[in-house]
């Protein structure tokens, strides 16, 4: 699902917590919501029309050089989570992501984050995002 927010173009996924996301008290683990930060990204950029497969066979990899959680409450076995994903910044070799973790059926806020990731060859070499990529992610960031 893709919808329009302030800071451009918003996309969103949900899917429910699975058991072995949780501790014993059933509580979301802390290093899953980067995992959900994730998905929220690829889903983003598949919803433009690149999957990240296709810019593997570009040469071209993103990597996270930076990740920043807020934790506001906690999500708990099988919630519906809604990860809502935005555009912050692009650059000719990075881009900046930005996400909202909720409750999908109550909007209760778990997670405020961002994720900087750098343009890489799949030798790990900086490089400019191509072109068409670039341009795609900058009108979405736009919006």
């Amino acid at each position: 699902m893709t919808s329009e927010s302030n800071r451009g173009t918003a996309h969103t996924v949900e899917f429910r917590v699975r058991y072995a996301e949780t501790d014993q008290m059933q509580v979301v683990y802390h290093s899953n919501y980067l995992i959900w930060c994730e998905i929220g990204r690829t889903e983003f950029i598949r919803a433009l029309g690149t999957p990240y497969a296709e810019l593997e066979r570009q040469n071209v990899t993103l990597a996270v050089v930076e990740a920043s959680l807020r934790f506001h409450s906690a999500a708990r076995y099988d919630n519906l989570i809604r990860v809502t994903t935005t555009i912050s910044e692009v650059r000719s070799r990075t881009l900046t992501f930005d996400y909202v973790i909720t409750n999908a059926e109550t909007g209760e806020k778990f997670v405020t984050a961002s994720t900087k990731l750098a343009s890489l060859t799949r030798d790990s070499r900086l490089t400019t995002l191509p072109e068409s990529l670039r341009k795609l992610l900058e009108n979405a960031a736009s919006q």
